[in-house]
């Protein structure tokens, strides 16, 4: 099985679908996957893409995340501290976006 997903990540890799972004604090390589995955790898930008909605779910459920509309109905959404820091552990979010300003 480890071969098979070591297998898909060098694939996803070598067509552009996923990049190396940098490395953790345990020495762990984080890797993004690139817009251009809706085109060449769909079934991972899908994967992708349901594993963001669950968390802004999630993170929606348990308070963490707030949504607030204008007038024309367009969303704006705010993190909590919290909320903020989970997104970033769970990848939805950039790991080097600097901390949200407090309100």
């Amino acid at each position: 099985m480890e071969d098979s997903f070591d297998e898909k990540l060098a694939h996803y890799i070598e067509i552009g679908a996923i990049e190396a972004a940098g490395i953790d604090e345990s020495g762990e390589f984080i890797f993004a996957i690139n817009e251009s995955a809706q085109e060449l790898a769909p079934e991972l930008w899908e994967a992708h893409m349901h594993f963001v909605d669950q968390s802004l779910i999630e993170l929606y459920e348990a308070g963490y995340l707030k949504v607030d509309y204008n007038e024309d109905l367009e969303a704006t959404i705010s993190l909590s501290p919290e909320g903020f820091e989970i997104a970033k552990a769970r990848g939805i979010i950039p790991m080097d976006m600097p901390e949200i300003p407090n309100d």
